[in-house]
């Protein structure tokens, strides 16, 4: 699992723990693979999980905007009031699918979280913004992302791990959801960086000076 997305399930069973929501749903699109991060997130106390099957073509496309339309599209099904995920990926480092998620639903948004508390019906969030830190009031229903210092991640001990083989994991696919999962990208062209020259060790100043004025530096 993304270490972002087990700090976000990580905040949402501690929530359910102090009565503050009554249920955690683990979502994870992906191939039938999928399914074992939905187990871990099971074990970590979510009690229930959704699986959006997405193979072949579809998923070597899958991009922040398709799960984007999947998560909003489940929302309203779940009727959630709240949605936390991590901050970005992993791998391509997108940070966009909160944000996307929140501008299609048209809920409030508070991103890079690292202190979040419920005031009734409201969140009072604390980001990490490149200044410091920036304390927000938004309404409920409304999508959260999980930054490092939110909390952390409990182990899943294995009497937990042996209950998560019991909690039902839902199978859906794209299209019972209405979703559209057309890429808007198209890869035109892959290219390797070019190669660098190997180094020259020089013994002086003045060797230094000839190398960059041979090379045309100078």
């Amino acid at each position: 699992m993304n270490p972002f997305c087990e700090i976000a399930v990580e905040e949402a069973v501690k929530m359910k723990e102090k009565k503050l929501i009554k249920e955690v749903v683990a979502v994870s699109c992906g191939p039938q693979q999928a399914q074992e991060t939905i187990r871990t997130a099971l074990a970590m106390g979510a009690d229930r999980g959704i699986h959006v099957e997405v193979s072949g073509k579809d998923y070597e496309t899958l991009g922040p905007l398709q799960v984007s339309k999947i998560m909003a599209a489940l929302a309203k099904k779940e009727e959630a009031q709240l949605i936390i995920l991590g901050k970005q990926a992993i791998d391509d480092d997108c940070n966009q699918t909160g944000q996307m998620t929140a501008a299609l639903l048209d809920w409030p948004q508070g991103t890079f979280a690292s202190e979040v508390s419920l005031e009734g019906d409201k969140i009072k969030v604390v980001r990490e913004v490149d200044g410091g830190l920036e304390t927000i009031k938004i309404n409920t229903p409304a999508v959260l992302t999980a930054d490092l210092r939110l909390n952390t991640p409990r182990y899943a001990t294995l009497p937990n791990i042996m209950k998560a083989k019991k909690k039902k994991i839902a199978n859906v696919k794209p299209a019972d959801l209405g979703v559209d999962m057309t890429s808007r990208l198209e890869v035109l062209r892959v290219d390797e960086p070019p190669q660098r020259l190997a180094g020259v060790k020089v013994e002086t100043v003045d060797d230094l000076v000839g190398k960059l004025k041979e090379t045309g530096k100078i």
